[in-house]
């Protein structure tokens, strides 16, 4: 009984120690092979796919806006 209630007290710190979503190189590179595989990518097509993939720039929202520019929040007084 003692040990149990000694493990679940300190499973919350093991938690805290472990990365919570830390994909190795390997483990993305067997995502992006799964998506060009998926989309039936060959040759060039692929190889680009995979370098996009890999490159962590695949946001479809674009870049963000630059500082400056753009159209005034709502509520301040310029």
């Amino acid at each position: 009984m003692l040990r149990h209630a000694a493990i679940i007290s300190l499973f919350p710190l093991l938690l805290l120690a472990a990365p919570a979503s830390a994909a190795t190189k390997a483990q993305k590179m067997e995502t992006c092979k799964f998506g060009a595989d998926d989309q039936k990518l060959t040759g060039a097509k692929r190889n680009a796919f995979i370098a996009r993939c890999m490159s962590n720039k695949d946001d479809k929202r674009g870049q963000a806006p630059k500082s400056g520019g753009g159209p005034a929040p709502y509520g301040s007084y310029q």
